[in-house]
């Protein structure tokens, strides 16, 4: 069985921990923590390429995106560079 949700949970932690020792004078950390939602963004294209190719549907994936079945495939149903 995956934790996914305490893995989630860690990972919040881990990210908000990160930004307060930026916050607190690590001006040269501000350029990683501001690329991380490219990286994310990749990432869970990744995801979905993943969760598409074990046979979960557009429509299926766009809720937990909170988004359309159409702006789902839109965003990640093509290749990505």
């Amino acid at each position: 069985m995956v934790e996914n949700d305490d893995y989630a949970r860690f990972t919040r932690r881990i990210l908000a921990a990160h930004a307060r020792r930026i916050g607190s004078g690590d001006i040269e950390g501000l350029t990683d923590l501001s690329r991380l939602p490219t990286e994310i963004d990749a990432i869970t294209a990744d995801a979905v390429t993943g969760l598409r190719a074990a046979g979960f549907s557009w429509a299926e994936i766009a809720a937990r995106l909170g988004t359309s079945r159409q702006a789902a495939h839109q965003r990640y149903g093509c290749s990505r560079p």
